[in-house]
Formats: C-alpha cells, structure tokens, sequence
C-alpha cells in the first residue's frame, strides 16, 4: 500500500502541471485520443470479438477475467476467479490447446505486454474495468506485430478514451460474506490532451473452496485483500504527435483456505509510448515491470485434520523491460502496412525454504535466470473491391541465458545443489495469411492461416511448486512451443447492429509443455523433494503435440434499449505423445472442456440497466491421465442499475445467483476445489455529468 499512495501523492502534484500544459489557448489544434495506431484494414479476415466499454462496466463480478469469458474459448487454466484461486494458475489460452500457469494468448494494455514476466500468468487484480475502454479478442496465433507469444489469439486492452471519462466518478458496494468493493477515478480533459487519476480496493472473509464432502477440521474461508492505482497523462507535443504515459501499481493477497496457503503478488508498471498520426503513421514505446510474488503450501493429512508448511516460496521477484518501434507509410488508398521491431528481457528468481521438519524448514532454495527476445516485423493489408488481403511475418532471436539451481542446508550451509544450466539461443520464423470476400454488403467469408511461438517462461524452466499433496518440478532443458494452424469463417451483419459469425479452425501445437505425471507418493522425487501419500508427482515436459480442432459462433444483435449477444465454442483438443509420456497419446489436455457457451440479454435506457449473463463450461478433467473429472457447470449472473438523478444510481448484483457448484480442481487424494459460490452485491454509483 505505501507503494500505492505514493503514486497517488505523485499524481496529485502532477495533475495541475499537465492541466495548465494543456489549456486550450496553448495548443488548439492538437487532438488527442490515447490510442496507438489505428485498426488494421485485415482485421476482417480474422475472427475478432469485441467487447465494448458498456459490456466492460456492467459485469456481476467487476473482474476483468469474468468480462474476458464472453469471448467463448478465452479460459484460465483453472475455473476459479482472481479471489480464491492460486495467483499463479492465471494464465489465459484460447482454442481449446491446453495450459499451466503460463498464457498461450498474449495480452497487452495500451501496447505493453501483460504476463508476469516470471510466470506468464496474468495479475488479474491489477486490472479495474472502469479504467478500460475496449477490449479486443483476436482468435488465431501468428499476430507478429504485437510481438511473440501469441500461440492461440490476441487480447488487446485500450484503456478509456477522453469520450468515455467522466470528470469525477466513484463507487462502492458491499457483497456477500463481508466483502467490500471501492473504486474512483479522476479525469481532466481539455482540447490538447488529458489526465486520470484512479484507484480501486476490494476485500472479503472469502469462503471456504473445499466442497462440504470433502471438508476436515482444517478447512476455513479463504480471505483476500486487493487494491491497484494507476495514473495516465496524455498530452499532445504536436499537431499530429500525442506523449501517452502510464504508471500502475497493484498488491493482491489471497488465502487458499486453510493455514500454510497465503499467495501474494505486488507489482508497478511504467510506460511512454509516442504515438505520430501524420502521413506516416507511427509509435515509439518503452516500458518497465516489476513483479514480486509469495506463496506458501500445505500439506494436509488424510481426515484433514492437520496441516503441515511444506514449502515457501517467500519471495520471487521478476522484471520485465522492452521497447518497440513501429512505422507505417502511406502507400495508398485501402493499402496498409506496418514496419517495426521490437525487444524484450526478462529476469527473475524464486527464493524458497523447503523439506520441512518438526514444522520448521530444514533447507533453501534459490533458482532463476534469464530470456531476452529480438524481432523484426512487416504486416500488410489491402482492399481491392470486394477482396481484403492480409499478410504478416515475423523472425525472432531468443536466448535463454544465466539459468542456475542452488540449494544448501539451513543449519550447515553445506550444499546440496549447485547447477549452472546451459545457454541456449536460437530464432523463430512466424507470420499469418488471411483473405476475406464480400460477395454482397452483408456477407464476409474469410480464411486465414498462421503460425506462432512461445518461449517457456522462467518459472517452467527454472520453479517447482505444489498443490495440495501435488509437487511439479521444473525442467531447465525445455524447448519453445511452436503452433501451426488455419481457419475458414463467415460473417453475416443483416443490419448494422446484427453481426452473426462462425469460425472452423484447426490447430497443431508442437513441443506442448505440460506437467506429465512420474510417479505417487509417499516418497521422494527429483527437484520437489518428499510428496506425502495421496500425492502425485510431475515433471514438466515438452509433448509431442497437442492437436485442436472445432467451431466457434459469436452473436451480437441490438435495437432500441434491447440489446442480446452470444458466444459457443466447441472444440476436440487431443495430446500426441511419445517416449515417457506415451501413455497420454490420444487424452484430451487437463482443464480444457469441450464446450463453453456465454449468453447475455441486456435493456439500458440512460442510465439504467438490466443484464442478465447465462454461462456453460462442460465437463474436463483435472489432471493430465484424464482419472479426475470435472463436473459441468451452469451459472446465471445478473446487473441492474437504477438512476437516482443524473449523477448517482444504485447498483445491484448477483453472481452465479443459483449458488451451482463449480467445480475447480482435484487433488490427489480426490478433495474437490470449488469456484465463487452465489455472491450478491449492493452499491451505489456517482458519476460526474
């Protein structure tokens, strides 16, 4: 929190300066918008969803994972939200291809890349909706000019233009089992640029995510505490030229629910990014995070009556710092083309006690390393009549550098471990093609073909953990997963405010990482030490392919105040394995269901709103040897607002309003992990007209 309300004295003394900078008798001919550049003309070969800013504020939970689900196929690789679940088993994929903590979908936020730079997983607490503006979900790896890691789609966040802003706005709501939301924010907005100011709390008792069946005496809600502030200011410097700067920071603490299983993340962000809109269209960008994460595990005995530490994991912090350039010449009417290179490292370690005895720790653990990627992209596009082209490539140069396995016993100091790992380095070629065609006004048929990469993150390379009785240890000999993949949709829009869209698509990953289990416990394992009975052990591995094949459909319709949308995905995702994991040939990936269905009705008239979200996840399984299974779950949230005047309006909220049971995990020792039960929220709103 100091780190927090030091931002906030910041941006306070910075909030005059910037306003008597962009008074409109200094500068009136500078527009501004805080966006980078604009659209590609090839999007509409691309199977894209947007969410807008309505969407994005009037959500039952007010969580930006939640909003995330209405693109069918966007999924965490665990069903449970950013209030109870481990901080470091939320990375987002698409397309049915798998996941661990780390994101096979690249998320960016005004430009800058999002994943922990040590895990890939996504800070989801760092993130408050009312700061947003657009989200963007591009289905379909290979998107080369936003940098690598794109394996299965694109997620690209703007932050709110000065259009959406309100000069002063602030809420407050109280929730189900003592939980508390807050936020704020502050605009101020002239003819040559703007600033905001905004910051935003949320806590609660939590509860208690083992199922009742499977409860001992140990188990026990599971609180949270979560605030994130942020700052940006931009500013035009020339009549075609705009300065946007951002500065962020977050803390998060979860429990898991019973002792020993504290997580918490903090974390700043800093960027610049220039941005020219002038005959050549162009942006410059720099940007800085740091990242710190703690956790602790547990292991618990068989009537769940104790719980003994096994492991801490007391500090890991992680930076992440890059640059990109961008150009994009004027070569003619319905012609584009963008130009561009970018650079980005990342450094971490994690720092852990470990091999726990009579409750106290007997050894430590240091391990970490570094990655660092260059690349060198070109993106084109042209209209020609009824045909739209698209055409992009990218090559990457990567090294893994400095990677290193300390471990040594507390009382003695004498080692136990001294590994020094290998540099690696190579490159990666990567680009996508698209075509679409209009045979008439109200009809696009499209089809694309890709290919993306990701390197494994330090955390995959370098950091065993556990769940539960669970412990996966790392594996520093990791290749970098590559995808290969096409699609073939249409898209019918009848009217302007009626789009309906299917997509089939086929998808290769080749060298999947995942965990691949190696034995049970009781005993003890390479690189995670003892695992009690009941507990699995796992090593991560690089699969021969994960194969996805299947269909999404995505509806959007509105008239008047009515407005409805839709999102279906089904999808048949399959592992191809050899060697030591051959007996996962033809299994489906852990926690990737085979359909996923999001469903909104919505009325707004000013003001007011109703909103009513239907939600299906299908069955999947927990683990890698499909043995534990996942019930299919159902939930129904649903928003109403209702104005008092033209400022203030209350706000009601339920979510998963039939209390389902949402099934999250498994553990070895078949102890069941439940999702957010119904949650029911009351507050009230003031915006500035």
């Amino acid at each position: 929190m100091i780190r927090l309300l030091a931002i906030a004295l910041l941006c306070s003394a910075a909030s005059p300066a910037i306003a008597q900078a962009v008074e409109p008798s200094a500068q009136p001919d500078v527009v501004v918008t805080g966006r980078g550049l604009d659209d590609r003309v090839g999007d509409s070969a691309l199977d894209v969803v947007t969410i807008d800013r309505d969407r994005i504020t009037d959500n039952a939970s007010g969580r930006l994972e939640s909003i995330l689900r209405d693109a069918a196929g966007l999924q965490q690789f665990r069903r449970s939200d950013s209030t109870s679940a481990n901080a470091s088993s939320q990375g987002i994929s698409l397309r049915g291809i798998g996941g661990n903590a780390s994101s096979r979908a690249l998320l960016i936020l005004d430009g800058v890349p999002q994943a922990d730079p040590f895990g890939g997983w996504v800070p989801f607490p760092a993130y408050a909706p009312e700061r947003l503006g657009r989200i963007r979900v591009t289905r379909g790896g290979g998107s080369g000019y936003f940098g690598p890691g794109a394996l299965a789609g694109t997620v690209e966040m703007d932050s709110a233009t000065p259009d959406q802003l309100s000069p002063l706005a602030m809420g407050v709501a109280y929730g189900s089992r003592n939980s508390l939301e807050a936020d704020g924010s502050a605009a101020l907005v002239r003819d040559g640029g703007f600033a905001t100011i905004s910051g935003s709390y949320a806590r609660g008792d939590g509860f208690t995510p083992t199922v009742a069946e499977s409860r001992g005496p140990v188990d026990r809600p599971a609180p949270y505490e979560q605030a994130s502030g942020a700052f940006r200011g931009v500013i035009g410097i020339a009549p075609a030229t705009e300065l946007q700067a951002n500065v962020s920071a977050f803390t998060d603490t979860r429990d898991r629910g019973t002792a020993f299983t504290a997580n918490t993340s903090k974390g700043a962000d800093a960027s610049l990014r220039l941005v020219g809109h002038g005959a050549w269209n162009w942006s410059a960008l720099a940007y800085l995070q740091t990242r710190a994460f703690a956790s602790n595990f547990a292991s618990i005995n068989a009537t769940r009556t104790a719980a003994t530490e096994t492991l801490d994991q007391y500090n890991t912090p992680a930076t992440g710092i890059g640059a990109r350039l961008e150009v994009a010449p004027p070569i003619g009417e319905g012609l584009s083309l963008r130009l561009g290179a970018d650079v980005r490292a990342v450094s971490g370690r994690t720092q852990e006690l470990f091999s726990y005895v009579a409750a106290a720790p007997t050894r430590q653990r240091y391990a970490g390393g570094e990655t660092r990627n260059a690349g060198l992209f070109a993106d084109g596009s042209a209209r020609l009549g009824r045909v739209t082209l698209d055409l992009g490539g990218r090559i990457d140069w990567w090294r893994i550098a400095d990677g290193y396995l300390s471990e040594h016993v507390l009382a003695t100091g004498a080692s136990l471990n001294n590994l020094r790992f290998p540099n690696r380095d190579g490159s990666e070629a990567t680009g996508r093609v698209g075509i679409a065609w209009r045979p008439i006004d109200a009809i696009t048929v499209r089809a694309a073909a890709y290919r993306g990469w990701r390197l494994p993150t330090l955390n995959e390379l370098y950091r065993p953990f556990r769940v539960g009785a669970d412990a996966t240890a790392a594996n520093a000999a990791l290749n970098p997963e590559k995808l290969t993949g096409y699609e073939g949709g249409l898209t019918i829009t009848p009217t302007a405010t009626t789009s309906i869209a299917v997509t089939v698509f086929h998808n290769r990953l080749d060298d999947a990482i995942a965990n691949v289990t190696a034995g049970t416990g009781p005993g003890n394992f390479p690189g995670v030490g003892f695992v009690a009975a009941g507990g699995v052990y796992r090593i991560r591995q690089n699969l021969d392919a994960i194969t996805s094949t299947g269909v999404e459909l995505d509806a959007s319709w509105r008239i008047g105040p009515f407005s409805a949308r839709a999102s279906w995905q089904h999808v048949d995702p399959r592992v191809v394995a050899s060697g030591a994991a051959a007996r996962l040939d033809g299994l489906r990936p852990a926690q990737t269901p085979l359909d996923q269905v999001s469903g909104t009705l919505g009325w707004r008239a000013g003001a007011a709103s109703l909103a009513a979200t239907l939600r299906y996840v299908a069955r999947q399984f927990d683990d890698d040897q499909n043995t534990r299974s996942l019930r299919p779950a159902t939930t129904m949230d649903a928003v109403a607002t209702v104005p008092l005047n033209r400022a203030w309006l209350i706000e009601a909220r339920a979510e998963n309003a039939f209390d389902a049971r949402v099934e999250a995990g498994i553990s070895g020792n078949n102890i069941v992990e439940r999702a957010t039960p119904r949650t029911l929220w009351l507050g009230v709103r003031y915006r500035m007209r």
